[in-house]
C-alpha cells in the first residue's frame, strides 16, 4: 500500500481544497441533478475549519483532504475526499485507519454523512460505519470506538 503523508491545512488552502472537493463530488451530484458550483462553494465555505483539516499527500503532492471536528459527544468526519484519479486504490482506507486510530485513542464515536447514491455509502459501510439516520439528500453513519 502506498505510504501517505499528512499536512495541516490553512485558510490559504481554501480554493485548492474546494477544487478537490468539487472534482470528487461532481459525478455523484450530477447523477442526482444537484451539481451547482456556487452552492458547492457556499457549503464548503460554511464548513471549512482549517484547524481541523489535513491535506493527504502522496509523493509530496496533495491528492485529497479530510476534516475531523468535535461534535456533541463524539467526532464528525466532515470531509474526506480523494481526487478521482486516486480513488479505488485503497488510499481512502489508509486515511480512515489514521482517523479511526485517533477516535479510538480518544474513546469517541465517529459520525459521517454521505450523499445519497454516492459510492461513499458502500465505502463507509465496508469500514464498519452503521447507518443511523437519513435526510432527503444524505445518509448518516456512526462508528463506535474500538477498545484496545
Amino acid at each position: 500500500m502506498p505510504r501517505l503523508h499528512y499536512l495541516p491545512a490553512c485558510e490559504d488552502d481554501f480554493e485548492a481544497l474546494l477544487a478537490l472537493r468539487i472534482a470528487a463530488m461532481r459525478p455523484s451530484l450530477e447523477a442526482l441533478g444537484r451539481y451547482d458550483p456556487e452552492r458547492a462553494r457556499a457549503r464548503f465555505r460554511q464548513s471549512f475549519v482549517p484547524a481541523c483539516t489535513h491535506h493527504i499527500l502522496l509523493d509530496n503532492r496533495t491528492i485529497g483532504f479530510y476534516a475531523v471536528k468535535p461534535e456533541g459527544d463524539g467526532l464528525l468526519l466532515d470531509h474526506l475526499y480523494l481526487h478521482p484519479a486516486q480513488q479505488g486504490r485503497s488510499l481512502g482506507s489508509e486515511v480512515l485507519q489514521r482517523i479511526f486510530a485517533e477516535a479510538d485513542r480518544l474513546g469517541l464515536p465517529l459520525r459521517v454523512g454521505a450523499l445519497r447514491g454516492s459510492t461513499a455509502n458502500h465505502f463507509y459501510q465496508r469500514h464498519g460505519f452503521v447507518q443511523v439516520d437519513e435526510a432527503e439528500w444524505d445518509i448518516y453513519y456512526r462508528r463506535l470506538p474500538t477498545r484496545r
